[in-house]
């Protein structure tokens, strides 16, 4: 599959996901715009992709700042002429705590990485893709956002908003060519100690492979009727 032309926007770039979507997606010619807080770990990202600098914009930005993504969205824009792709890939994880033990910051913390932030990113960065008539929006959520579980409780409440966030935008671009879905991972095995060291422990976790070969399905247009999905990408799990 080719990306020629295309421009993608890859947010929680320096991820260990990021990193590797955003080498697949310059391998197969899109133009990037990359998204992050740490501009070291985004220049450090650019030094390895080894790409002409016409067809990589990098944003140093803060995704809780609505009105600093809505000038990155404008600067990609600027930069291209198009935005076809966003990819939100920013993670975060709290738990181990009963609901009774948690405390208010840490529910707010989850509710910024996985609420805010993709709030945000829709806002400014979709309208361009349904201006084009193409578009994907693609995000990675997690099986506790649909069945809560003890001791998870804000990471379960941040990841349920996420999805109902995404399954009504799928609602509302109904017709327009874009389409917004979410893959659904447990655990991320950014190190490969599945294949290395496969266990029960570790059974369900979802290999980067596997995460950039469904983001490169949901890409294509062979995908082009998937819209408002959760797919499961791993092991047994309610």
């Amino acid at each position: 599959m080719t990306l020629n032309g295309r421009v993608a926007v890859v947010s929680g770039a320096s991820g260990s996901l990021g990193n590797a979507i955003s080498r697949e997606l310059a391998e197969r010619g899109a133009n990037l715009a990359l998204l992050d807080r740490d501009a070291d770990k985004l220049a450090d990202i650019t030094s390895k992709l080894q790409i002409s600098d016409d067809r990589i914009i990098t944003l140093p930005v803060d995704l809780l700042d609505a009105s600093g993504v809505r000038l990155a969205a404008k600067a990609v824009a600027g930069k291209f002429g198009r935005i076809d792709i966003l990819l939100h890939l920013v993670g975060g994880w709290t738990g181990g705590k009963t609901i009774l033990e948690s405390t208010a910051d840490e529910l707010t913390f989850m509710l910024n990485k996985h609420i805010w932030t993709s709030f945000h990113v829709i806002q400014a960065f979709v309208p361009h893709l349904v201006r084009n008539g193409w578009g994907r929006v693609v995000m990675v959520t997690s099986p506790y956002g649909k069945h809560a579980g003890a001791k998870v409780g804000p990471f379960s409440i941040g990841k349920s908003g996420q999805n109902a966030l995404m399954l009504a935008l799928a609602q509302e671009i109904q017709g327009s060519a874009v389409t917004a879905n979410l893959l659904q991972v447990r655990t991320i095995d950014a190190r490969g100690e599945k294949a290395v060291a496969p266990s029960v422990e570790n059974s369900s976790w979802t290999s980067l492979d596997d995460l950039v070969g469904a983001i490169l399905y949901l890409l294509s247009d062979e995908a082009k009727a998937v819209n408002g999905a959760i797919l499961p990408l791993h092991g047994a799990f309610y």
